[in-house]
């Protein structure tokens, strides 16, 4: 079993900047991916960017060139620098890692980001 823990959601103006941060309770080194999803409600939980084991990225397009996640197996934290920040990225975001060698994956609770004037 893994906690996965998330800080840094809040209410941020139209071209505003955010940086999420997920702390893991136990080392990330088996993951083989970890990242951040988000979900609007009455909606499907999607993808926002994950970074694999080998250090290769996963990028939604909806937010390519403005979101940047960064995997830290020293600190055991996956990291989400939000620029650009638009209303249609208002959503709930959630910390994701997928083991290499086990059946469950882990969720963070996720934390709240609004976008708003």
């Amino acid at each position: 079993q893994v906690d996965l823990v998330e800080s840094g959601g809040g209410l941020v103006q139209p071209g505003g900047s955010l940086r999420l941060s997920c702390k893991a309770s136990a080392s990330i080194s088996n993951m083989y991916a970890m990242g951040w999803y988000r979900q609007v409600p009455g909606e499907q939980r999607e993808l926002v960017a994950v970074e694999f084991s080998s250090g290769n990225r996963n990028i939604a397009k909806s937010v390519k060139g403005r979101f940047f996640v960064s995997r830290d197996n020293a600190k055991n934290t996956v990291d989400l620098q939000m620029n650009n920040l638009k209303i249609e990225d208002t959503a709930v975001y959630y910390c994701n890692a997928v083991p290499a060698m086990e059946l469950n994956q882990y969720w963070g609770r996720g934390t709240q980001v609004t976008v708003s004037s």
